[in-house]
C-alpha cells in the first residue's frame, strides 16, 4: 500500500469531507422537515392533497436518486439561463451553482422515504390518546405538537436513524454534478496518481466512521426520550 500522497491531498479530502457533512445535515433536516406535513396529509386529508402526498413518495421511492438528481441539475437547471435578466440578477450565483440543485434532490428524496415512514407512524399512534387530548379542550394544534407528532417520531426513531445513513451513502452521486464531496476528491486523487484501492480504502473507512457516529447520536437520543408507560 501507497500512502505517500495522503499529505499532499489531505486538505482537499478535508474539504471533501466537510462538503460531505454539510449535504448530509442540511438535506436531512429539511428531508424530516417536509416529511411530516407529507406523512400527515395522508392520514389526515383533505382528499387530493392526501393523493398528491401519496404521489410524490411514489414517485421518489420509485425511481433511482441519480434520475432525480440529473433531471434537477440537467433540466430543471437548464431552464434558468432562458429567463430573460436572470443572469443580471443576484440570484444567479446561486442557480448556476450545482450544490443547490444537489440540495434539493436528496430533500425531496429524503422526504419520500421518511414521509411514507411517518405516515405509518402517525396511523400506529393510539387514538385514544388523541381523542384523550381533545377531550382536555386542547386545540388541534396542540395536540399535534405535544401529543400526535412526538409519539409518531418515537415510535420511528430507528428508522430514521437508518434513512440519515442512506442518505450520507448518497451523498457521492453529488460528484456526478460536479460537486467534490469526499467520494468527488478521493476519484481527483485517483486520477492523479493513479491509485485505485488506496483513497477508496481510505474513503469507505471515513463513511464507516460516519455512519457509527450517526447510529450512536440516535441511539444516544432514542434512549433520552421518555417511554410511555404501560397500564
Amino acid at each position: 500500500m501507497d500512502w505517500s500522497w495522503l499529505p499532499e491531498y489531505s486538505d482537499k479530502l478535508i474539504s471533501g469531507f466537510w462538503l460531505t457533512i454539510q449535504l448530509l445535515v442540511i438535506c436531512s433536516s429539511l428531508g424530516f422537515l417536509l416529511a411530516v406535513p407529507v406523512g400527515l396529509v395522508q392520514v389526515t386529508g383533505p382528499r387530493y392533497l392526501s393523493m398528491i402526498a401519496r404521489g410524490f413518495c411514489t414517485v421518489v421511492r420509485g425511481t433511482p436518486l441519480l434520475i432525480q438528481l440529473w433531471l434537477i441539475y440537467y433540466g430543471v437547471g437548464e431552464l434558468f439561463p432562458g429567463i430573460e435578466g436572470i443572469r443580471e440578477s443576484f440570484l444567479w450565483p446561486v442557480l448556476r451553482a450545482a450544490f443547490p440543485y444537489a440540495v434539493l434532490a436528496f430533500t425531496l428524496s429524503v422526504a419520500g422515504y421518511v414521509g411514507e415512514v411517518m405516515r405509518g407512524a402517525f396511523s400506529g399512534v393510539p387514538k385514544g390518546e388523541l381523542e384523550a387530548a381533545r377531550a382536555m379542550g386542547m386545540s388541534p394544534f396542540k395536540v399535534l405538537w405535544r401529543i400526535w407528532l412526538p409519539r409518531a417520531v418515537q415510535n420511528v426513531f430507528p428508522t430514521l436513524a437508518g434513512e440519515v445513513v442512506l442518505t450520507l451513502k448518497a451523498t457521492p452521486l453529488a460528484a456526478t454534478i460536479t460537486i467534490y464531496e469526499l467520494f468527488g476528491r478521493s476519484t481527483e486523487v485517483r486520477q492523479d496518481t493513479f491509485l485505485v484501492y488506496e483513497p477508496l480504502l481510505l474513503v469507505a473507512g471515513i463513511y464507516v466512521l460516519l455512519t457509527g457516529i450517526i447510529v450512536t447520536i440516535f441511539s444516544w437520543l432514542e434512549n433520552r426520550i421518555p417511554k410511555p408507560s404501560v397500564a
